[in-house]
């Protein structure tokens, strides 16, 4: 079993590795300039290593990256095994990260908030108090103290 320093460093390398691979070694249409790779996680036992992405496009741009990777997921791990110099190179397996999609719905959600408070805020702009401005009575008001002092 070995450290988590360890698993931390053989997965920055995987990703630095992925990343100068896929930007300049792979000649495949569909892993063009729109693939990022954001995140790479290596098990304990430094066997697996998952891959996240992200890409920049439609689902169908999305979906032919997602089968360029795997297409050349051979010519990856090949990569990984010579930069790691470990005795098992681990297996790739790539997954689309979530991060954009999680973004974007919580940016249309902060939207959402902003055009309810411009809302109530139109609405409050001409409103005034139901009563009076200060609904607090105060001594020496109404005779209440002559009541108090009869006590």
């Amino acid at each position: 079993m070995a450290d988590n320093a360890r698993a931390k460093r053989l997965a920055d390398l995987i990703r630095e590795v992925i990343a100068q691979k896929l930007q300049r070694g792979i000649k495949d249409p569909r892993l063009g300039s729109h693939v990022t790779i954001t995140d790479t996680r290596v098990t304990g036992d430094l066997r697996e290593a998952t891959v996240f992405y992200t890409v920049y496009g439609d689902d169908e741009e999305r979906a032919s990256a997602a089968a360029g990777l795997e297409s050349a997921k051979g010519i990856l791990r090949s990569e990984v095994g010579r930069a790691a110099g470990t005795k098992f190179t681990p297996t790739l397996t790539f997954v689309a990260d979530a991060l954009p999609d999680n973004a974007r719905a919580i940016e249309d959600l902060l939207d959402r908030a902003r055009a309810s408070d411009a809302q109530v805020r139109q609405a409050s702009s001409g409103a005034r108090y139901a009563g009076e401005a200060d609904p607090y009575r105060k001594p020496g008001e109404d005779g209440d103290d002559k009541d108090a002092a009869a006590e």
